[in-house]
């Protein structure tokens, strides 16, 4: 880094003593209507901005290199740069440079990063923008916070394991972390939040994770004497990773933050727990593609409010355990499900609000401009309204919520009798106030606008005086108010008119009159935008003194929106309203995906019932064709589940849904190369998080086990799982186990829990149709060789495949010892000589096994239900 030194110009030093505190930013360095940047920071925001890089003379025979942006379209730029992963540190003019003695004294006036923006640019995303941090005591002990600085929301949680932590991270999807050092340095627990998550880790003290610097740092924001009424005085962990983030906060905006009113703690026990692998398989709110397009969040999201779409989502990733909770909401949802004309209004009211929490945010902070306090002035002008309309309702919750919002009539009427309609995006240019509202403020505008009426007089009557009819007054920040006469007409101009400047085609000029009136104008402008500026700044702290009592109005907005639009949804999709039992068991009749229904043409889609408990009903083996339905139908339960348990309603004609406390997901694998782990690994490793974690209360989804490695060890891992869930640890998990090892079916003889499904298909004329509809028993046939005819291969190659099927069905091995898949019908022999000395040289000796019980030439096959009856037998003589 450039280092200051005297051959250098006051100001490029100023910079550099500036930049050296701030090396990980790029530095916004005000220079009148621009901010600019030099040297490294200079080559870089050109490049990621496509800026022309130029260079300033910067003292002794010192070029440096420049580029810079209109300080009034910095927001755009700023938004750009933190999307590349950069940091940008702002540096303001704290004075006047006209009363400046010596160079104009420069500060930094807030530094923005990933987790910290409140622009104008995140008002149109529709998620949170959280900063996250981590403290970690023990290997197992971990206390969580994360604030979204753009709505003031600061929650806390603390976690006894790292799943749980990697769970909530990827829910959370922070825009930036800070971790501790413990954490950075347990390589694999760091290597997991990487995957898991993309946000960039900045660097603090070790210090600010200290629970006594975060405990006072707490108190003194929220001017308490301690956090009992916060319900976290015992949360350690909690407040250990809240003090970094706050102080994080603190020290990057440089200003008080006035609308973080709270702290919320949460459990995870008053929440189904989803982790990571399950809200990835399930598609919940974001699809494998990382888009909203086919995810459950698209199926039931009509919210109107920016604030709502950020509910909804939690609402999603975090279904409820209680049932009187749930039921409060299915409560308003029916209320609402049945009254068209009421839901229809409310999304007509709701429609005109816009993002009320991250305006207050904005406004709190002193990001704010006029037309925020416009946009909040209108929203909050709809809240009378929506009270009205829920003034009739019955349900508890929605009269809860109509009790919760407050009017702000004082407010709005101050806000409407103060800001102007136009008010532009700039808070230093004037024209925000409206007249009327200040008394000095319509003194100087009358002096501002008579004197712009003189000038027009003046002009007229110059243009008289001396016959030069393209005689013109104008004005610019250099020279002030001039008068422009062409250079044809310059024999015409009095002797009182003083030259001010010589152009190609004309010359400018002033006199002691034209003078003497700009100044008196010129003072009253710069009156003028000052005190719009301080009363604009006096509107934004009456905004900010009731943001604690907005916030709960913008919540009960964003609730009403949620429940809103789950009655909507419900009644788009004709979904019915579940019921909640204390019991373990699930009933659902005629259950539909409520998203592939809506991707099918309307009434394609075929229903199917499910029955699990934890005794008759508790492992379902579910066989089938490729493409027949399986996958679909075992996640159809889970979805249906956790939207009867977020308080919505269900794709289904009747659902009975004992409370599941989590959802457990084995479906399909990928390696994961930085972790060292191979699509198997990684497959096994989710399998062991699925049978050491889950309780009666659980719900699994198992979508084939040991695909990943040799037949008959994949076929042993998987029977010894179902086994274990059945009865292995005394939990009786709810499972659904789709396979297609047709083994597995022979389970449903030796375990009383264990049933048999498939999804049924049928033959004609050497075709497949699929029905997708589950009935009870196990399948026959995988029909694989069919799908691989669907996707393309080539003729010979099913025709091929069709030969080696029946060898395996008929036998598995030739009279002459060769194995049957190998022979062909073609007269090869001497290609089949060689393949016979191969396998002879290498027999499995599980194959010499299972030759040595072919009695009368018995098939594998035929062998393998030998051993099914010995093993009925055995288990009749045990009972």
């Amino acid at each position: 880094m450039q280092k200051v030194n005297d051959d250098l110009t006051p100001m490029m030093n100023q910079y550099l003593q500036i930049k050296r505190d701030y090396r990980d930013a790029i530095l916004f360095f005000r220079l009148g209507d621009f901010y600019e940047m030099f040297f490294d920071d200079a080559k870089l925001a050109s490049s990621i901005l496509g800026l022309t890089l130029t260079g300033r003379g910067a003292g002794k025979n010192n070029r440096v290199p420049m580029c810079g942006i209109p300080y009034h379209a910095s927001e755009n730029y700023i938004s750009r740069l933190i999307s590349a992963g950069q940091k940008v540190a702002i540096c303001e003019q704290t004075e006047d440079p006209k009363l400046a003695k010596g160079i104009v004294k420069r500060e930094i006036v807030r530094m923005i990063t990933p987790g910290t923006l409140v622009g104008q640019s995140i008002l149109s995303r529709p998620h949170n923008n959280y900063l996250a941090g981590v403290f970690q005591r023990a290997p197992q002990e971990f206390g969580l916070a994360a604030a979204d600085l753009s709505t003031g929301e600061f929650l806390i949680a603390e976690l006894n394991n790292e799943e749980k932590l990697i769970a909530e991270l990827t829910r959370l999807a922070p825009a930036e972390l800070l971790l501790c050092a413990a954490i950075k340095s347990n390589a694999g627990l760091l290597a997991k939040i990487r995957q898991k998550t993309d946000a960039p880790v900045s660097e603090v003290e070790e210090w600010t994770f200290d629970f006594t610097q975060g405990y006072d740092k707490l108190t003194a924001h929220f001017k308490t004497k301690n956090l009992r009424g916060f319900g976290c005085e015992e949360m350690s962990l909690a407040v250990s990773a809240a003090g970094a983030v706050l102080r994080y906060l603190e020290g990057t905006q440089k200003t008080d933050l006035a609308h973080i009113k709270k702290i919320t703690p949460y459990s995870l026990n008053k929440v189904m727990v989803i982790d990571s692998i399950a809200q990835r398989t399930l598609e919940l709110v974001r699809s494998i593609r990382g888009d909203k397009k086919a995810t459950l969040l698209q199926e039931l999201d009509f919210t109107q409010t920016a604030m709502a779409s950020r509910l909804i989502v939690r609402w999603i990733q975090q279904p409820l355990l209680d049932i009187p909770e749930i039921n409060r909401r299915l409560d308003a949802v029916e209320e609402l499900y049945k009254d068209q004309l009421l839901r229809s209004q409310f999304r007509d009211v709701l429609k005109e609000i816009v993002d009320i929490e991250r305006l207050l945010g904005r406004i709190s902070l002193g990001a704010g401009n006029g037309r925020d306090l416009f946009s909040l002035k209108q929203s909050l002008k709809k809240v009378p309204e929506l009270i009205q309309k829920l003034s009739a309702v019955k349900s508890g919750l929605l009269t809860q919520i109509r009790q919760g919002m407050s009017e702000h009539r004082e407010l709005v009427e101050l806000l409407d009798k103060g800001v102007r309609d136009d008010a532009p995006l700039s808070v230093r240019e004037g024209r925000m106030i409206k007249p009327g509202f200040n008394a000095e403020l319509d003194e100087l505008l009358k002096i501002t606008q008579g004197g712009k009426e003189w000038l027009a007089r003046l002009q007229q009557q110059e243009i008289e005086r001396t016959g030069i009819s393209s005689l013109k007054v104008k004005f610019n920040k250099v020279f002030g108010y001039y008068i422009e006469v062409s250079n044809s007409n310059l024999h015409l101009i009095p002797p009182d008119y003083t030259r001010k400047q010589t152009l190609v085609n004309a010359e400018r000029f002033i006199t002691p009159g034209l003078k003497e009136q700009e100044e008196k104008i010129l003072c009253a402008e710069e009156k003028l935008v000052d005190l719009e500026y301080r009363l604009f700044m006096d509107l934004c702290r009456q905004v900010s003194e009731q943001a604690a009592s907005i916030q709960q109005t913008a919540f009960c907005i964003a609730v009403l929106d949620v429940l809103n639009s789950l009655a909507e949804a419900a009644a788009r999709n004709k979904y019915t309203r579940p019921h909640l039992r204390e019991d373990s068991s699930l009933k659902i009749i005629d259950g539909r995906h409520p998203v592939l229904e809506n991707l099918l043409s309307r009434g394609k889609f075929i229903p199917n019932d499910t029955r699990l408990d934890c005794e008759e009903n508790q492992v379902l083996i579910i066989t089938g064709p490729n493409m027949a339905g399986k996958s679909t139908y075992i996640r159809q339960v889970a979805l249906l589940v956790l939207m009867a348990q977020m308080g919505s309603f269900v794709p289904a004609k009747e659902a009975h849904v004992g409370i599941v406390d989590r959802i457990f997901t084995r479906v399909g694998a990928a390696d994961d190369i930085s972790a060292g782990m191979s699509t198997f690994m990684m497959e096994m490793s989710e399998t062991a998080n699925i049978l050491n974690n889950a309780t009666s209360r659980s719900i699994i989804i198992l979508d084939e086990i040991g695909r990943g490695t040799s037949t008959f060890d994949g076929l042993s891992i998987a029977w010894a799982t179902a086994e274990y869930l059945h009865a292995g640890n005394g939990a009786k998990p709810k499972t659904l186990f789709a396979t297609h090892y047709h083994e597995l079916a022979e389970m449903e003889m030796l375990f009383k829990g264990i049933k048999n499904y498939n999804v049924a298909v049928r033959e004609w004329n050497d075709e497949v149709v699929f029905l997708y509809k589950l009935i009870p028993g196990s399948a026959d046939h995988s029909y694989g060789i069919h799908v691989a005819r669907l996707a393309g291969l080539p003729r010979e190659v099913i025709a091929r495949a069709r030969e080696i099927l029946s060898n395996l069905e008929i036998n598995s091995m030739s009279h002459e010892g060769i194995p049957s898949l190998v022979k062909s019908n073609k007269k090869d022999s001497a290609n089949q000589e060689k393949q016979g000395e191969l396998f002879q040289a290498k027999e499995n000796p599980i194959i010499a096994e299972i030759r040595s019980l072919e009695v009368n030439h018995l098939s594998p096959l035929e062998a393998l239900n030998m051993i099914s009856g010995w093993k009925e037998r055995l288990r009749k003589e045990h009972e």
